[in-house]
């Protein structure tokens, strides 16, 4: 990962998810990782992957991609897991790849446009404008990792990972 320093600003780590770049708040990461192994778990939302072993801890593996109804694609070299803290819960959020940790002013963070409504619009906490015209899409980390919210929308679609 590279850094980019700027003055002013609260730093984030970035990562691709199906082509697009995503950034949360540096201050909920926990720790950035490769994905070893995911044990899957009986009747868990279509959304949890299963769980992992991070640093002693056992963590529930979110899939960004099943979250935010992007096609599956099996783990490679570059996947990452990044366990995020929300002081609520942990949860590792399993990502294509991770970025970069950069800064980014609050100014340069636009809440997101009105024609981006529904579930993947509540996602969005904002959309920062990078150097270079670069856009990141900034997670509400409070929406995306609303486990009683994912069951709710499984039984309404009557998906489950079940295994």
């Amino acid at each position: 990962m590279t850094v980019n320093n700027q003055g002013g600003s609260e730093p984030f780590i970035l990562f691709e998810l199906a082509g697009t770049t995503y950034g949360v708040r540096s201050r909920f990461v926990q720790q950035v990782e490769m994905v070893e192994h995911v044990t899957p778990v009986p009747n868990a939302s279509a959304a949890v992957e299963g769980v992992v072993f991070a640093r002693g801890q056992v963590v529930p593996a979110l899939s960004l991609r099943a979250r935010f109804g992007f096609e599956k694609m099996p783990f490679d070299l570059r996947t990452r897991l990044v366990v995020v803290n929300t002081g609520a819960r942990v949860v590792g959020l399993l990502v294509d790849t991770a970025r970069e940790f950069v800064r980014i002013s609050a100014e340069s963070i636009e809440p997101p446009p009105d024609t981006i409504t529904g579930l993947s619009g509540k996602y969005l906490e904002g959309i920062a404008s990078l150097a270079g015209g670069r856009l990141v899409l900034i997670l509400n980390l409070d929406e995306v990792l609303d486990l009683e919210g994912m069951q709710a929308s499984d039984d309404a679609t009557g998906e489950t990972s079940g295994t």
